[in-house]
């Protein structure tokens, strides 16, 4: 897999291309304010189209750019927060102005936005794109939908962080970060159903587990249970 990372967005938000080697048809994840021009350049560099748009929850920094980046594919975001694509905008903790400041262009909701399909949260998940799965495991508290995405596989590019093979990646969203977990305060966030939601990461998740977060580098969810003492206040305060 080719799993290529851009952040020069508002927020510093991740934009994500997933691809499979060989193949032209790819995953986008979280096209946030100002990824177009990143998206489009390097899908027509390489030769690829989207097969997918893939929101891991609804808040602006992440889905601002999706109707553009989309063409005609789906754009999936978790049930609770579909609504949050007839204007983002207001619930997330920035102005209106500025995601139109740095996309260049105001809201667009996409034609094709849907709720992401259930199959992805049960047994092994399903098929997003040709040659990647994913399986979804809610985990709500920084917005109602906000969900996590397991894959697996080897990581082809160069600058892609050291990893077994065998063991599991995610995408968090903005539920975990690098030394964080993310915010509770915004409309439809609670710290309890954060609390509950990392817990149960906590259980089913592999310290193995490398993760690819909504903002800031990646990390294994055994070194942020380890040295995250944020992450470790919301496992065992009661």
């Amino acid at each position: 897999m080719i799993l290529l990372r851009y952040s020069k967005t508002l927020i510093q938000a991740n934009c994500y291309i997933a691809a499979v080697a060989g193949s032209p048809r790819v995953l986008i994840v979280d096209p946030g304010a100002g990824s177009a021009a990143w998206v489009h350049h390097t899908m027509e560099e390489r030769g690829w189209s989207p097969a997918a748009v893939l929101l891991t929850h609804g808040h602006a920094d992440h889905v601002w750019d999706s109707a553009l980046v989309a063409q005609n594919a789906p754009v999936y975001v978790p049930r609770p927060d579909l609504y949050r694509l007839d204007d983002p905008a207001t619930t997330t903790a920035a102005f209106a102005g500025a995601f139109v400041e740095a996309s260049g262009h105001e809201w667009i909701r996409p034609d094709t936005a849907r709720e992401l399909p259930a199959g992805f949260f049960q047994g092994g998940g399903s098929e997003i794109v040709p040659g990647i799965w994913l399986r979804a495991v809610p985990a709500p508290g920084h917005t109602e939908g906000s969900t996590v995405f397991l894959f697996s596989g080897p990581i082809e590019n160069d600058d892609a962080p050291e990893h077994d093979p065998e063991s599991s990646l995610m995408f968090t969203g903005d539920v975990l970060f690098r030394d964080g977990v993310g915010r509770t305060d915004l409309p439809g966030g609670s710290s309890e159903a954060m609390r509950e939601s990392l817990r149960t990461l906590a259980q089913v998740i592999a310290p193995s587990t490398v993760f690819f977060p909504g903002h800031g580098e990646s990390s294994s969810f055994g070194r942020e249970l380890e040295h995250s003492p944020i992450l470790r206040q919301m496992l065992y305060r009661w």
